[in-house]
């Protein structure tokens, strides 16, 4: 069965609509901290156990390289957030693209982790439902880095490196 953006939108409005007022922002939240959180500190994590010199390292001559994945993260962190904040986005693509060694690329992820987070702060249940862009973009933060996490657990263990949330699985 597919579930279109329409419905998707429908099923979120009527629960956030259920909940008692004494409970906003549910939707804000539980995304945030069940979700957001957790693959924020595991591509954080990825970035930081990779070595340096495997940051151009491919699993596969059409794939991109384990630093671009990151760069692709850093560049729709900020896409996103800058659609909730309503302005330009400060780091696109033609910028992230200039990012090569693990050093800077890792300092502009968390930079861009630092900007969603500093946005959220700023949003209720009710702006990110205002629109069906503002829903898509809240919840693509969470979707789109566990998709790139999900990739780049590939070139850590081609690597022979654990990820970071097996290895927070273990403790």
């Amino acid at each position: 069965m597919q579930i279109t953006l329409k419905t998707t939108l429908l099923l979120i409005a009527s629960l956030v609509a259920a909940v008692p007022a004494h409970a906003q922002d549910t939707l804000k939240t539980a995304n945030i901290q069940r979700y957001y959180q957790p693959v924020k500190l595991d591509l954080l994590g990825a970035a930081s156990v990779m070595p340096a010199d495997k940051y151009g390292f491919k699993l596969d001559p059409a794939q991109m390289t384990f630093g671009e994945w990151i760069n692709h993260s850093t560049e729709r962190n900020y896409l996103d957030c800058s659609t909730l904040r309503g302005e330009a986005n400060p780091m696109p693509k033609a910028k992230t693209d200039l990012l090569k060694t693990k050093d800077e690329i890792v300092k502009n992820l968390q930079a861009s982790f630092d900007y969603c987070d500093a946005t959220f702060g700023t949003l209720t249940d009710q702006k990110i439902l205002s629109s069906p862009q503002m829903v898509f973009s809240f919840l693509h933060t969470t979707v789109h880095n566990n998709e790139i996490y999900g990739n780049v657990v590939g070139y850590l263990r081609a690597n022979h490196i654990e990820p970071p949330s097996t290895a927070a699985r273990r403790r």
